[in-house]
């Protein structure tokens, strides 16, 4: 039997199997953050393409939290009533849906990647001005952020908490929080963009702080049958930046606050990391967090072929993979793959005469 495609519970949810749509910026929301047709057909679609868990693209808590100002929310309940359809039809495919929640700290009010203009949005243009640990901008053409004080952590954690529980309203049923690629909590936890000197900087236990306090925030939230996932940049790839032993650590931590599976990704915090990009580049960054920390993990990165998926969860390097822009390429991919591997390859009834 394949094991990548054997069943996977996490709390009160079972995965039909170990494939993951990652979460991927579509860029594409309507106005104030609201999903669209594009996210119903997108997600949609991988879910009917057979993947297990489908999670949408990063979702801002606060206005001020998206990356770009087509970013979608989870903010309001207009926003709620915005996702059901698309969770309704994704879950009636026999996925998980889940959502990523996300603040984007100081890489937030950003232009669109095919936008004609790079780096800040400007106010004039629908930007806002971003937060972030400190003061310093990401990049010379990004905003300079508001450094939140505590009264505004405080703020960002509520906001997380709030949003988990619009998402278990609006139909999801799992959450993920987003915590790599140098946006707010990776903010926090990388040294190499958290000066601070109060309780949420300095040392290693200080910088966690506030991404443990979201995590046990949420877990309040959404009670304990809904699973949370956390995404980690498990190293930022720099000298005296984040390492994957700091990632161990945290992993143990996310746990204990009632995270089920760290989904190990990387980088973001630095724009001179040197990464070195391959297929499956990221795996053994998983398999160490999975081993060392006891942790249920997920594994992104290049990942492509159906046979190194299977050797992954095979050979406990992870519990999950996530595909990202082989998805992009193949909606279909996860039943391709499971007619390779040799399990049971469904299909939905309307399209089960062309196979």
């Amino acid at each position: 039997m394949s094991a990548l495609f054997t069943p996977l519970t996490l709390r009160g949810v079972t995965l039909p199997n170990r494939v993951a749509l990652a979460p991927m910026c579509q860029y594409s929301a309507g106005p104030d953050g609201l999903p669209t047709d594009w996210h119903h057909v997108h997600l949609g679609s991988r879910a009917a393409g057979g993947a297990g868990l489908v999670i949408t693209e990063a979702t801002a808590v606060v206005p001020e939290g998206r990356i770009s100002p087509q970013d979608t929310g989870l903010w309001s309940d207009a926003h709620v009533d915005a996702w059901r359809p698309i969770t309704a039809f994704v879950a009636g495919q026999g996925a998980v849906p889940a959502v990523q929640l996300a603040h984007a700290g100081f890489k937030a009010s950003t232009y669109r990647p095919w936008a004609q203009q790079r780096g800040g949005v400007p106010d004039t243009e629908g930007g806002w001005s971003p937060v972030g640990p400190g003061d310093e901008p990401f990049l010379p053409d990004y905003r300079r952020p508001t450094a939140l004080d505590e009264a505004g952590i405080a703020g960002v954690v509520e906001a997380f908490a709030v949003a988990a529980g619009r998402a278990v309203a609006a139909g999801f049923a799992a959450v993920e929080l987003h915590a790599a690629h140098g946006y707010l909590l990776h903010e926090f936890l990388s040294p190499l963009t958290n000066h601070r000197t109060d309780g949420y900087g300095g040392d290693r236990a200080a910088r966690m702080r506030l991404t443990l306090e979201v995590a046990r925030a949420v877990r309040a939230a959404v009670g304990e049958a809904v699973p949370v996932l956390t995404r980690i940049s498990a190293t930022d790839w720099v000298d005296g930046g984040w390492t994957v032993e700091d990632s161990v650590a945290l992993a143990g931590e996310l746990a204990a606050a009632g995270v089920d599976l760290v989904d190990a990704s990387s980088g973001g915090a630095s724009a001179g990391a040197s990464i070195p990009v391959g297929p499956g580049y990221q795996v053994p960054l998983a398999a160490r967090i999975r081993r060392e920390a006891g942790v249920p993990t997920g594994a992104v990165g290049l990942i492509v072929e159906p046979e190194q998926a299977e050797q992954i969860v095979a050979g406990g390097e992870a519990d999950l993979v996530l595909l990202g822009r082989e998805l992009l390429r193949d909606p279909y991919w996860p039943r391709r793959a499971a007619a390779k591997l040799g399990a049971e390859p469904y299909w939905p009834e309307q399209y089960r005469r062309a196979f």
